[in-house]
C-alpha cells in the first residue's frame, strides 16, 4: 500500500529513468494523475502537461464506465454494456454531454490559454493514479496515437491484470507498480490516503514542474 500518490510517483519516477535523456513529454490525467506526475516530472526533469479523457459512467453506477471521451471528442462506447442495460442512444447522448463539458473545463482550469503540446516524434508518457476499467486510459492512447508520437508509454502505480492485459496491447511499454485481482479492485484500496486535491492545489503542482524543467535546461541542460 502507498502512503499517499506522491510515494507511489516517486516509485515510478526510478523506472523510468532512462526517458530523462530522451525527447519525451509526460501528460497527466487529472485529478489524480497530477500527484502521480509530480515527482516523475521532477526526477526526470521534464515540464507535466495534462490530457483529460473522460469517463462516461453508467446511470445507476457511476464507478462503472460506460465508455470514455477522448480529448478530441470521439467517443468510445463499451456496446455490450450498453445492451445489457438497455440503453437508448437519447440515454448515451444525456450521459455523455456532461463528461464533454467537463473535458472543456479542466482544460481551461488546468492549460488555460497554452497550447496543447506536440507529440510528434516523441516519447510520450500518460499518467494516472491506477487503472481500473482502463476506458479513460484508452481513450487517451487513441487521442495520442493520432499526434504521431514516437513511443507511447503508460505508467500507474496499480492495475487489475485483466486491464492491465487489455492497455498492454495499445502501448509500447506499460509501468505498473503494483497488478490486483480483478474481484473487488479498487485503486483507493491500495493508498493510504486517497484524497484529491482542489483545482487550484494541482495547478499550483504543475506550475512547479514546469518551472523546475525551465531551470534545468537554462541551467545548461539539454532536452533530448
Amino acid at each position: 500500500m502507498f502512503k499517499n500518490r506522491f510515494e507511489a510517483g516517486s516509485q515510478l519516477a526510478e523506472l523510468l529513468e532512462d526517458y530523462a535523456r530522451k525527447e519525451t513529454c509526460l501528460l497527466a490525467i487529472p485529478r489524480g494523475g497530477i500527484q502521480i506526475g509530480h515527482p516523475i516530472a521532477q526526477h526526470l526533469k521534464k515540464p507535466l502537461d495534462v490530457i483529460i479523457p473522460r469517463k462516461i459512467p453508467c446511470p445507476d453506477n457511476p464507478e462503472l464506465a460506460l465508455g470514455a471521451v477522448t480529448l478530441d471528442g470521439e467517443i468510445d462506447i463499451n456496446q455490450q454494456l450498453v445492451a445489457e442495460l438497455g440503453l437508448t442512444l437519447g440515454d448515451i447522448e444525456r450521459l455523455t454531454s456532461p463528461v464533454q463539458a467537463e473535458i472543456r473545463r479542466r482544460l481551461a482550469v488546468y492549460r488555460g490559454n497554452k497550447p496543447s503540446p506536440d507529440l510528434r516524434g516523441k516519447n510520450v508518457i500518460l499518467i494516472d493514479d491506477g487503472l481500473a476499467t482502463g476506458y479513460t486510459m484508452m481513450a487517451g492512447i487513441k487521442s495520442v496515437r493520432r499526434e504521431s508520437p514516437e513511443r507511447v508509454v503508460v505508467a500507474v502505480p496499480v492495475s487489475p491484470a485483466s486491464t492491465y492485459e487489455r492497455v498492454h496491447e495499445s502501448v509500447d511499454e506499460l509501468v505498473v507498480l503494483h497488478l490486483g485481482p480483478d474481484r473487488f479492485f479498487a485503486v483507493s484500496s491500495f493508498y493510504e490516503n486517497f484524497r484529491d486535491l482542489s483545482d487550484e492545489q494541482l495547478v499550483q503542482l504543475l506550475e512547479q514542474c514546469n518551472r523546475v524543467s525551465s531551470e534545468g535546461l537554462g541551467a545548461g541542460g539539454e532536452s533530448r
